[in-house]
């Protein structure tokens, strides 16, 4: 159970929920933002002393059944009721066997020649990437290391969001910031996320949006893509998950079928040239991901 990140997490979404939202009167003398603790007790049918306690990271792990009740309360998503689940310390039913599904992603890919393709971790380390992928949206290191950390570059090199269109760069942080504090709940705040994390927060923006304790997990997104030939392109970009939640196969989808066929004649070495520093990986950058399951 991670005490601190559940009761800050609880009292952000506690801020949120209006009381007309949950039936109750906003009153005239009210001095907190959302609902008091004593409102969201009541609501989950608790002690408002172990709520309290939760809150200020003291109580000891709550049961199942106490966090469904807090999530109704807080009316949370599907999203955010998990990510509480996992800083209590319980594990939420994925389905099959993780290591089936990552080689089943792999195999997947293989077969995915005509399709902008990627696999990556939930921390956003890019593993695997094809040639229609390198020609949409330019090649990227993979493997191990810092370089190959699409959401560490987002926010340390200004070169990755040149990708996108500027209007798209807030809402793009906001995303990848919300599904990282999902990743590091499930694995438990492991080295690996840690370890990100920390160096993430070197950068202020991600640092504010860190600490609005927002979680959401991607599965369809659209986004434009300043491309250096075919000019802006509207992408759909989808997501399939393995079991475990530890890597991901991303496949992107143009909303105009044609592009397609010109992405086909491109040269991603070419069309990226001096457009995209293909940095080297470095085997000793930290976080160490060597030894993450995830990587793997």
């Amino acid at each position: 159970m991670n005490a601190g990140e559940l009761g800050s997490f609880l009292k952000s979404r506690r801020a949120r929920v209006r009381p007309a939202d949950v039936g109750l009167p906003e009153g005239p003398r009210r001095r907190v933002a959302g609902l008091r603790r004593d409102e969201v007790a009541r609501l989950a049918d608790m002690s408002v002393d172990y709520y309290i306690e939760l809150e200020q990271g003291r109580g000891q792990s709550p049961s199942p059944q106490i966090l469904a009740a807090l999530a109704r309360a807080l009316r949370l998503g599907a999203d955010e009721s998990a990510h509480l689940m996992h800083l209590a310390g319980h594990q939420v039913p994925l389905g099959a066997d993780p290591m089936q599904m990552q080689r089943a992603l792999r195999e997947l890919m293989e077969r995915l020649e005509d399709t902008p393709v990627m696999v990556i971790t939930d921390l956003h380390q890019t593993l695997m990437q094809n040639r229609m992928l390198q020609t949409l949206i330019g090649p990227f290191a993979t493997g191990p290391g810092l370089q190959a950390n699409f959401a560490y570059r987002w926010f340390t090199d200004p070169e990755v969001r040149s990708v996108f269109v500027p209007e798209e760069h807030c809402t793009q942080s906001r995303a990848l910031v919300s599904d990282l504090r999902a990743a590091v709940a499930r694995r438990g705040s492991d080295r690996t996320s840690t370890e990100l994390i920390a160096r993430l927060r070197s950068s202020a923006e991600f640092a504010e949006l860190w600490d609005t304790h927002d979680v959401a997990v991607p599965r369809a997104e659209r986004k434009r893509v300043v491309h250096p030939t075919l000019g802006i392109i509207e992408v759909g970009f989808n997501s399939f998950y393995t079991a475990d939640a530890a890597q991901r196969l991303l496949w992107l989808t143009p909303s105009d079928p044609g592009i397609a066929d010109s992405l086909r004649e491109l040269n991603p070495d070419v069309v990226w040239r001096g457009l995209r520093k293909e940095t080297a990986v470095t085997p000793d950058v930290t976080p160490d991901q060597s030894q993450d399951p995830a990587h793997r």
